[in-house]
């Protein structure tokens, strides 16, 4: 088993990528972007660090396999894989704020008129969870959320080289724990991505909230549970597996009609 090399001595705290030997850096890029995938699916709120270790040896394993090469994962290399479980709920965060501003009409401005609208309007949204249905005021159309799609394709299937492409099989279909994320983003950005930036308004005024597992993991798994029991009140008519598969091949599509030669 090869030892990763550093091409210079640094602090660890200053370390990056491109400090790694060529192959090192290749195994550890790699690593990382699966890390992502697995990350989402599995444990995007971990409850310890022994999960988010195992998915991070997993995504080394896979990605020396990938690189036909042995690396030895060391403790450098699994602190910088680490960094990027927050990084991840951070990412999605910043890319679902703007589409959950403009999607439910929230507006910015210290008047008491807009700010009583932002309060009502993310209180409205967050009662018995309105926001996952395509119409939240009838409540009709559950997770048919137009927030939801564009959600997914801006934040793994943004272009042909994004992560729901170059790692199709993780995102094919959508999997559950994906949505739910997704949709705990949509309330903080509305109760963990519908769920943690409907939270940022509640007050009338902006104001940020932590996506954390302290925070949001909860609200996580209390969607999680939704769609499980979704799946289990419409089994007959598999319209969780056609919700997951619907997801996919739209953001499929719009990733690769964005690509032209």
């Amino acid at each position: 088993m090869i030892r990763p090399k550093i091409k210079k001595e640094l602090n660890s705290s200053c370390l990056k990528v491109s400090d790694f030997d060529d192959i090192s850096k290749e195994v550890l890029i790699t690593a990382v972007s699966i890390f992502r995938c697995l990350l989402v699916m599995h444990a995007p709120f971990p409850d310890t660090i022994a999960v988010e270790m195992k998915l991070a040896k997993e995504a080394w394993n896979k990605s020396c396999k990938i690189k036909g090469t042995n690396i030895k994962l060391t403790p450098l290399a699994m602190k910088m894989i680490l960094k990027r479980t927050s990084h991840v709920r951070g990412e999605l965060k910043t890319k679902m704020r703007s589409l959950t501003h403009s999607y439910f009409g929230f507006r910015s401005s210290d008047s008491k008129e807009v700010i009583r609208h932002n309060r009502d309007q993310a209180n409205s949204l967050k009662e018995g969870s309105s926001f996952v249905f395509k119409d939240w005021t009838l409540k009709t159309g559950i997770y048919k959320t137009e927030l939801l799609q564009e959600g997914i394709n801006i934040m793994w299937f943004a272009n042909r080289n994004d992560e729901g492409i170059i790692y199709h099989k993780y995102f094919n279909p959508i999997p559950t724990e994906v949505i739910a994320l997704v949709l705990t983003a949509m309330s903080h950005i509305l109760y963990s991505y519908i769920e943690c930036c409907i939270d940022e308004w509640a007050e009338g005024l902006k104001q940020d909230i932590k996506f954390t597992s302290a925070t949001y993991g909860s609200v996580y798994k209390g969607h999680l549970a939704s769609l499980q029991c979704f799946q289990q009140h419409t089994a007959p008519y598999k319209l969780l597996k056609k919700l997951c598969d619907n997801l996919h091949d739209m953001a499929r599509y719009v990733s690769l009609q964005s690509y032209k030669p």
